[in-house]
């Protein structure tokens, strides 16, 4: 299975953290749909069903791509650096027009 670029997952995590506290806060409709997208582009991007396993997976591949962590750019499954998902999601991380 193809995974989103790390960097694209960092910045779906900081989002996610982001837009959770302002969820926190806040009751406003954008808010509460922003949240959702987030969630759901997070779960389509590491092939998982829940926010939970989203960011554990997420937070993963970012740990394992860090400078060093695969010297030759291809990480332990066998995908290089760069591959992001073909099933839906964009080379941004956010899910495509069906």
């Amino acid at each position: 299975m193809l995974m989103a670029h790390p960097a694209v997952l960092a910045r779906l995590v900081e989002e996610y953290e982001t837009v959770a506290r302002l969820r926190a806060g806040e009751r406003r409709d954008a808010v509460r749909q922003r949240l959702e997208d987030v969630v759901y582009t997070l779960c389509v991007s590491t092939g998982t069903r829940d926010i939970d396993a989203a960011l554990v997976s997420a937070r993963e591949r970012m740990s394992a791509a860090r400078p060093g962590a695969e010297a030759d750019g291809v990480h332990a499954e066998g995908l290089h650096v760069g591959a992001v998902r073909a099933d839906g999601v964009d080379a941004e991380g956010a899910p495509t027009a069906a």
